[in-house]
């Protein structure tokens, strides 16, 4: 496996993004982390999706740090300050999962506070539902856990295409796309940080195909035996959706219907907030966060 790495000096200075680069030497790649806050506190666990990094959550950082947390975020092989395989076959959903259970096993976390969105959540929760030992709640938002029987609206197969043939791949203006506010030229730029060029970005072109959209995806076995966990998950699990995400608005439902651990807990939807509502919501996310894990 070929790996390229981010040269540093494309991360100095990144707005409201102060915070350690923490490394994991994993069997095939580097894992960069974030690890903030009381180092025996209850960990909270941030995984970010496609095609973003652990820059999404520097709004929500700081609010989990003063509330007594210790706040882990990594960034998925092929993203942020991560090593980046440079072929496309390097990058499968069964990879990503395993590479997810190294680190987590090479710094011992237990008890974990997951929250997962996009695909941080078809990773974490296949992770979750694999390690169910290590994870005290779960918190989704605008994720879930396709297994390739499910209806995909019809701007997720646009952007399948578009990731996969389109020339232009402008990340930081995607995730721009994706939030209901506009972010700015500096935000903009720090989501391009760790793709100076098109080598970098294999990992974010190959993720959209890499979903379950059929039952003979090499996933789908494996998601609906993660399903089957969660069918008879008792810990404490909470559904934060956003309001206007079009591609995952109400698939909150299911969770709330077949989660028993979801039963009786305060969901909420997050009003004025796009597909990352970290970005929109971060600190209103956070609080809820913050309030779910202490009364549960």
């Amino acid at each position: 496996m070929k790996i390229i790495r981010t040269p540093d000096s494309r991360f100095i200075d990144l707005p409201d993004y102060p915070f350690e680069a923490n490394y994991c030497e994993l069997k095939d790649a580097r894992m960069h982390y974030i690890d903030e806050g009381d180092a025996n506190g209850q960990v909270i666990l941030l995984m970010h999706g496609e095609p973003s990094w652990s820059y999404l959550y520097r709004f929500m950082i700081p609010v989990l740090v003063n509330a007594g947390f210790r706040v882990l975020a990594p960034d998925l092989i092929g993203f942020g300050k991560s090593d980046k395989p440079t072929s496309k076959s390097d990058y499968t959903y069964k990879r990503h999962v395993g590479w997810v259970k190294e680190w987590i096993q090479e710094l011992n976390l237990k008890q974990i506070n997951l929250f997962c969105q996009d695909w941080g959540s078809l990773i974490g929760l296949r992770v979750a539902a694999e390690n169910q030992e290590r994870f005290s709640r779960i918190i989704l938002g605008n994720g879930g856990l396709p297994t390739g029987e499910e209806q995909f609206p019809k701007i997720f197969k646009l952007w399948q295409m578009f990731a996969r043939w389109s020339p232009w791949f402008p990340i930081g203006k995607i995730v721009d796309s994706g939030t209901s506010r506009k972010l700015s030229p500096e935000e903009i730029a720090a989501y391009n940080a760790p793709f100076p060029s098109n080598a970098y970005q294999k990992g974010a072109r190959v993720f959209p195909k890499l979903v379950p959209t059929s039952p003979n995806n090499p996933a789908s076995e494996d998601n609906k035996a993660a399903w089957e966990v969660f069918k008879t998950w008792e810990k404490p699990f909470l559904t934060l959706f956003s309001s206007s995400d079009p591609i995952t608005r109400g698939g909150e439902k299911m969770w709330q219907k077949s989660v028993p651990g979801a039963k009786n807990q305060p969901h909420r939807i997050i009003h004025k907030a796009g597909h990352f509502l970290q970005e929109d919501k971060g600190e209103e996310l956070a609080g809820l966060m913050v309030d779910f894990i202490k009364s549960t």
